[in-house]
């Protein structure tokens, strides 16, 4: 998390803000107790200590039906920190890649990409890990029914 000092209002802020960024000032005012200009100078202060980045439409996976969700399993030969700095940086640069993980285990790394049909999929499957000399091997695993998807992080324990 960032340096932010987070006092009970703002854990309940943030929750609604990740629930629907679209909700008045007011709104989120009521919920929280407070004014419409005191949310604000609250989301000010989090947007400029890094802790909100973006304001984001997040869609519903079930709703776009010619989208494939896939699950990469990515194991690589040679994880020194060069190395690591410049897969990550590929990963980065790929907008198919909706979500990349560093994990511990049999796996180095949890990819999670987007695309439109297979033929999409496997075009981006081959930049990102058949042509990559450093990915020793890699394994999908296709999403058949997103049941939950979700960008909501908890901001402290419950």
């Amino acid at each position: 998390m960032s340096d932010l000092v987070l006092d009970d209002l703002d854990h309940v802020l943030l929750d609604a803000l990740q629930r629907d960024a679209s909700r008045t000032l007011r709104d989120l005012g009521e919920v929280v107790g407070l004014s419409p200009s005191a949310v604000l100078r609250r989301v000010q202060r989090y947007r400029a200590g890094g802790l909100l980045s973006h304001n984001v439409a997040v869609l519903d996976p079930r709703h776009v039906p010619e989208v494939i969700l896939a699950v990469c399993l990515v194991t690589i030969e040679d994880d020194t920190p060069e190395e690591g700095r410049r897969y990550r940086a590929r990963l980065l640069d790929t907008p198919e890649v909706q979500q990349a993980y560093e994990v511990s285990g049999d796996y180095d790394y949890v990819v999670v990409l987007a695309c439109v049909g297979m033929r999409h999929k496997n075009e981006v499957a081959k930049r990102l890990f058949q042509e990559d000399p450093n990915v020793k091997r890699y394994t999908t695993l296709f999403v058949l029914d997103p049941v939950r998807t979700g960008t909501v992080l908890p901001t402290r324990r419950p």
